[in-house]
């Protein structure tokens, strides 16, 4: 079957090209996942942790490493190049060539002996040279796939045929010297193309003495000292002398917005992680005193600007306004460093001295991107990212193949995650009239009926992120004490690929008929042990999980003693419940093969027709009498299409579009039903649909401020377009005012949008008429990306720039009809007045007020500014927590048209995952009902969210009513069991008995 199914190449093993793996092997594709390097993971596998979630980097990409190279749809190549690409989609032929290892994959068992004998010593890439490898290797301690493989360039036996040390202290004999390469041609349909990015080399920017002053580090090599398993086991100290620094600078724009190195494009990220690593930095280091030197502030994303506020006020770290910090000098006594910089304040050059300095390096097209783009035969645009277009952002320039992540364009994790989904069904819809079905491999689940719970316990370092403050040898000595343990050990990094191994092996060693994992989180680590203790035969809800890093490691980081005996508490109870778990089934439930978008803007109609595109029908719900949404308001230009132009292009092919149906002035009234099972009840009948995607956009904020609707030259951006496009400009004298409605009380967050939108028509009123004097008066200009390439284009144009103070917004009065506009200049450092013929309105962005009248009938939840809230920011940012609903474009927070339709593309991905199946699987953790202690009260009815229940005359006793649960319909919430005044509703796999258990031993002394 799998020969037949349609396949697609997937080249890049960091986190888009997972995700995209993932998505496609999901929706029955199979998937040739080509990584070049020994294992996946890219990037994000160097980080320490992910903002604003805090987060470990690797505890939040690791399952998804495993998953993926589990999955049985994906074929994992690593250590794999593409050598040529012929033919055209759907039918190309690809030609890879899988380069030697040097050990046998199926032999290897990572147990390390080879690399301890190993006596070459080389820098290890993946700590960026701060420490040290051998010449036979697993990259880093979580590696997917975890099998060694040596360095063809620094063995001694491969290069001399001298040593031969780890063939002969191989146990398993994987040790293969001989080992060639093999080329492969592989049939695809479609390719998308994933291979990340490269960081700036900070050695280019000589100014800053990086590689000649050891105390200046780059971004990525800080990202290693904090890491746990990085040189120094998640310590700041000084390379020079390994003492704690006081005072560490970050220096911004370091490869980036620079005419210099001709990366004169901003990377977008750089400014959100230095704030990340400043506080995890002084988090780390008691009494440290972190500065970041800045240009502009780019905190743009969802609660970005929350953060920058957070990290100002709460964590204390100074945020430096320079020009361009001019350079660095050492005292060579102390190795302290001397930043020179211009200080806007003073407008004088000032010092000051640091122990540390950390150079935000900015992103880089990958290594090779121009052999890519010659064997895929694709255009590179001018700094040598993959060439997109505004209108087709995940399209590469040759029809079949996709770019996704930060090979387009530099990009945060959530947008490459979300992005790399939304090629996958760009992909999918070249292949999809091949898609197969998965058959689930069976595995034989061990019978535990009447058994004497026999329970294994692993406890997780985690690096500093548990050990660094839990006495972890303590806990796993204190949990062989308890009464059904019959194992329990330390395991390095729970989540990773030998870990998984390792439970499975114990399971079957010991006889294992329980098992518990004491770690981080189970919102994100849960159903990856469950899968593994499945695959050893256990039934998954055998399985029990104690969360000691959030619960204790983190919250009490300055308290070990407490930490490691609250771990032992958290430890107790769940034993103690495990000892009463009982296996729990699914029950397979149909499929609606359809999906319902609520939505007609450019991201409802994107997700519908990449959905339609797959073949299955789609119902477009749009309250409005007609189809584009925001875009039908915006009429400037981009890669020489306006907007508004675009968006009449695609309601053009949404009509003509056989599988989509649109349904016009239609409210949703109300949803029921569950996921694959959706009833949608709008103001023109039902509808049954298997997915939703949310696609109902935000509005323009409606300025009160600013004279405006007082004043008729006192316009928005949007209103200043209409008068554009009639040619009804005759003002002389233009002042734009950024941040209305945005970055102030009511709204504290940025509208993203606002600053290229502004740059955009000012650009085009100074091209019009060279003579017409356009100010704008801004708090920071946002032109992440390539929009930095507008800001520098303005400024070359003539349109003048003028930053205000964050809490000093400017002043417009009028006298009769003329307009006065007064703000504070910092650069200046004083007052100018201006007296414009015409002041435009930055406005920002909205969301619609009945966000949250849909978010309850959908059971999903909002954001504290009243967006639609993802199930998790990095690893599921297009989808909600309930199953089976999806989210896209402003909806979820304020975002460009191109970006718009990428995350639409995604969220289209993610519901085809559900309807192309044939069936789904309900809940196992569900409410459960006992028919002789209910008696049909009904006080659980009306309190269960999800109407999963419903009262109903018993068949054995028609004067009786009982309560009946909805398997599809229950999410397993509780509430139905907390409100039963009879007991009689319980949950499965959290019992009364079981509760009882776990907190019983919650009140036993550990000691």
């Amino acid at each position: 079957m799998a020969d037949k199914m349609g396949a697609v190449l997937v080249v890049g093993g960091g986190i888009s090209g997972v995700q995209t793996a993932l998505d496609l092997a999901e929706s029955g594709f199979k998937v040739y996942l080509v990584e070049n390097k020994p294992s996946i993971g890219g990037v994000m596998s160097q980080l320490d942790k992910t903002f604003p979630t805090n987060d470990c980097s690797m505890c939040i990409l690791s399952p998804k490493l495993v998953e993926a190279s589990r999955h049985p749809m994906i074929t994992l190549m690593t250590l794999t190049d593409v050598l040529s690409v012929e033919g055209e989609a759907p039918n190309f032929k690809v030609k890879v060539v899988h380069n030697p290892r040097y050990v046998d994959f199926d032999k290897c068992v990572g147990c390390g002996i080879c690399a301890e004998k190993c006596p070459v010593k080389v820098p290890n890439e993946y700590d960026v040279g701060l420490m040290i490898r051998k010449a036979i290797y697993i990259p880093f301690a979580q590696a997917v796939p975890l099998k060694y493989s040596i360095d063809a360039t620094k063995c001694l036996k491969l290069n001399k045929d001298r040593c031969g040390l780890c063939e002969k202290n191989c146990p398993a004999g994987a040790i293969k010297y001989d080992d060639k390469p093999v080329e492969e041609e592989l049939d695809v349909g479609a390719i998308i193309l994933a291979p990340g990015f490269n960081v700036f080399d900070a050695k280019l920017k000589k100014e800053y003495g990086y590689g000649i002053y050891q105390n200046v580090l780059t971004s990525l090599e800080f990202e290693r000292f904090l890491s746990a398993t990085g040189p120094y086991g998640g310590h700041v100290v000084r390379p020079s002398d390994q003492q704690t620094p006081k005072k560490v600078a970050w220096i911004q724009c370091v490869g980036s917005r620079d005419e210099k190195t001709g990366n004169t494009y901003c990377s977008s990220v750089c400014c959100m992680y230095a704030m990340k690593q400043a506080i995890i930095a002084g988090e780390h280091t008691a009494g440290l005193k972190p500065t970041i030197f800045f240009m502009d502030i780019r905190a743009f994303g969802k609660e970005f600007e929350d953060y920058k506020v957070r990290a100002q006020n709460e964590y204390g770290i100074q945020m430096h306004r320079a020009a361009r910090v001019a350079n660095i000098i050492e005292d060579p006594e102390t190795k302290n460093l001397i930043l020179r910089y211009s200080d806007p304040s003073t407008n004088e050059v000032s010092e000051e001295e640091f122990d540390m300095v950390v150079l935000s390096v900015g992103l880089q097209p990958p290594v090779g991107a121009t052999s890519l783009s010659k064997i895929f035969n694709i255009d590179l645009n001018s700094y040598g990212f993959a060439g997109t277009s505004t209108y087709s952002p995940l399209s590469s320039s040759r029809d079949g193949i996709f770019v996704t992540g930060a090979f387009a364009a530099p990009k945060d994790i959530p947008t490459s995650v979300a992005e790399a989904s939304g090629a996958a069904a760009k992909a999918g819809a070249y292949i999809a009239d091949k898609r197969g079905v998965l058959e689930e491999s069976a595995v034989q689940e061990i019978d535990v009926e009447g058994q004497e719970p026999r329970i294994g316990v692993l406890v997780c370092d985690c690096g500093i992120n548990i050990a660094g403050t839990i006495d972890v040898p303590a806990v796993v000595e204190y949990a062989k004490s308890l009464k059904n343990v019959e194992y329990a050990e330390e395991g390095k990094y729970a989540c990773s690929a030998d870990c998984q191994e390792r439970i499975k092996d114990l399971i079957k060693e010991h006889n294992l008929n329980r098992f518990v994992v004491a770690s981080c989180t189970p919102r994100t680590h849960e159903p990856l042990f469950q899968s593994t203790i499945k695959e050893a035969g256990l039934n998954p809800y055998l399985f029990e999980m104690a969360n000691i890093r959030d619960q204790c490691s983190w919250i009490h980081m300055n308290e070990p003693e407490k930490a490691t005996k609250k771990a032992k508490d958290l430890v107790r109870m769940a034993v103690a419940k495990s000892r009463l778990l009982e296996p729990l089934y699914e029950s397979k439930l149909p499929v609606t093969h359809s999906a319902v978008v609520v939505g007609g803007g450019i991201s409802g109609m994107t997700a519908a027709l990449d959905i339609a595109a797959q073949g299955f029908k789609v119902d477009i719900i749009e309250r409005t009498g007609a189809l584009g949404g925001n875009a039908a308001k915006i009429h400037h230009e981009e890669d020489g299409k306006k907007i508004s132009t675009f968006a009449k292009e695609l309601a053009d092919k949404v009509s003509a579009d056989k599988n989509i149906t649109v349904h016009l002035n239609t409210e949703v009234q109300d949803v029921g039903g569950f996921v694959g099972n959706f009833k949608i009840q709008t103001s023109q009948g039902e509808i049954e649909t298997g997915s939703v995607v949310v696609a109902v956009g935000a509005e323009e904020y409606k300025p009160t401020e600013y004279l405006y609707g007082q004043n008729s030259n006192v316009v928005t951006q949007l209103e200043l377009e209409e008068k554009m496009e009639s040619g009804n400009i005759p003002a002389k004298r233009i002042a734009m005012i950024q941040c209305v409605g945005s970055r102030n009380t009511d709204a504290p967050y940025c509208s993203r949008v606002c600053c290229a939108n502004a740059i955009k028509n000012a650009i085009s009123l100074k091209k019009a008429d060279p003579s017409k004097d356009i100010y704008v008066f801004h708090k920071d200009i946002r032109t992440y990306g390539f929009r930095e390439d507008l800001y520098k284009e303005a400024s070359s144009l003539g349109v003048k720039f003028i930053r205000v103070p964050e809490d000093k917004p400017p002043m417009v009065s009028q006298d009769g009809s003329a307009l006065t506009l007064t703000a504070f200049d910092t650069i200046l450092g004083d007052d100018i007045t201006i007296r414009p013929d015409m002041v435009v309105l930055s406005t920002g962005i909205r969301p619609h007020a009945d966000n949250e009248e849909l978010a309850k009938m959908l059971k999903v939840p909002l954001s504290k500014d009243k967006y639609f809230l993802e199930a998790h920011m990095k690893l599921r940012p297009v989808d909600f927590a309930t199953n089976g609903v999806y989210l896209a474009g402003l909806a979820h927070w304020p975002k460009f048209s191109d970006e718009s339709m990428a995350q639409a593309s995604g969220a289209a991905a993610r519901a085809i995952t559900i309807i192309s199946k044939p069936e789904l699987k309900s809940e196992g953790v569900i409410a459960a009902v006992n028919d002789d202690a209910c008696d049909g009260c009904a006080i659980c009815e009306p309190v269960c969210e999800y109407k999963a229940i419903t009262i109903v005359v018993d068949p054995k006793d028609a004067e009786k009513k009982k309560a009946v649960v909805n398997e599809g319909l229950c999410k397993g919430c509780g509430c139905c069991v907390a409100a039963c005044p009879s007991g009689a509703m319980e949950q499965r796999g959290f019992k009364n008995q079981q509760i009882i258990a776990a907190i019983d031993a919650a009140l036993e002394e550990c000691d």
